[in-house]
């Protein structure tokens, strides 16, 4: 069978960084009530006029240097972003002007902090069937566009940034030993979809609008959601937690990623950790922490990864990976 390998690995973050303390004079709040509720020490800002294209293209460029392949070679690519360049075209036709792909097909993914895995999972099928050989994953965001600077409840929380992934057809044998991607769930449930929103949208008011959040709800449904589609991919693997070597989630809360962690019996040193440096880069956070856990050598080739994430819709994702 057709399994989808990682072949590359890339991220960008903006050069701005926006500390605790500088948001102490911004909103009522303080780096010590930060890092409690969050774990959020700093987050990275897109400079003026510096878009999210700007940003996935970057991280796409890193990715294929990694991959040692052009973007020539891509046949499809799918970002996933809830804040796209334009209302229309879609941000990945950019990406792929970019990286000179004129063959192919690109388009764009919307399932908030899940987008990446919704995008992951929706390249390994055209994969899997064998319709295109090799793939482009891309999460990008510029949530700094869509904060309420007065809101300290949700201010503090989001940062910019993209990461991306080269996903190439490998042959695997259909075992937990094969490299690649070897099980994705992907789930969403609308009746909660008030819960983490956006005051804006095209056809109710024509504004992007800002984020809102009910914390405590969210937070909830989050710890318990993501224990149990973590434990429903490993089930359908044939996986322990004891097999995996690194948990890779969706950097939302310490809080929640300490949570699911419990639940999953992960301890603390397999679980790679961006948030403090990075907030909650939606979309792009998963492929960034992938990022930061292969450039700094503990994510290696042969280790056993899991990935979650959980945003707005309800949306959440598992997914296991060879690497």
């Amino acid at each position: 069978m057709k399994r989808s390998a990682i072949i590359g690995v890339g991220g960008y973050l903006p050069e701005k960084k926006l500390t605790n303390a500088d948001l102490e004079k911004m909103v009522d709040t303080s780096d010590a009530w930060i890092r409690e509720r969050t774990g959020i020490e700093e987050r990275r800002i897109a400079a003026d006029g510096e878009l999210t294209s700007d940003l996935a293209i970057r991280a796409a460029q890193v990715a294929l240097t990694d991959a040692g392949i052009s973007g020539q070679e891509i046949d499809m690519i799918v970002v996933a972003t809830t804040t796209p360049d334009d209302t229309l075209p879609a941000t990945a036709v950019k990406v792929q002007e970019a990286i000179g792909m004129t063959g192919g097909f690109a388009f764009d993914v919307q399932a908030v902090c899940s987008g990446f895995m919704y995008a992951l999972a929706t390249a390994d099928n055209f994969i899997r069937t064998g319709a295109v050989r090799r793939a482009l994953v891309i999460g990008a965001e510029t949530l700094s566009r869509i904060v309420d600077w007065t809101d300290r409840n949700t201010c503090v929380l989001f940062g910019d940034g993209a990461g991306a992934v080269v996903l190439e057809a490998r042959e695997g044998v259909g075992t937990k030993a094969d490299t690649g991607v070897l099980q994705v769930a992907l789930r969403s449930d609308g009746r909660y979809r008030q819960l983490l929103g956006a005051t804006g949208g095209v056809s109710k008011n024509q504004r992007a609008g800002t984020i809102t959040m009910e914390g405590r709800e969210v937070f909830r449904h989050a710890v318990t959601n993501l224990a149990a589609i973590a434990a429903e991919v490993m089930q359908a693997a044939d996986v322990t937690a004891s097999e995996i070597d690194f948990l890779v989630p969706h950097q939302a809360n310490v809080r929640i990623i300490d949570g699911t962690a419990k639940k999953l019996a992960f301890e603390a040193d397999r679980v790679i950790l961006t948030l403090p440096k990075q907030g909650n880069t939606s979309a792009a956070s998963i492929p960034l922490a992938l990022w930061e856990g292969v450039s700094s050598g503990r994510i290696r080739r042969g280790h056993l990864l899991l990935l979650e994430s959980m945003g707005g819709g309800f949306t959440w994702a598992g997914a296991l990976i060879r690497f």
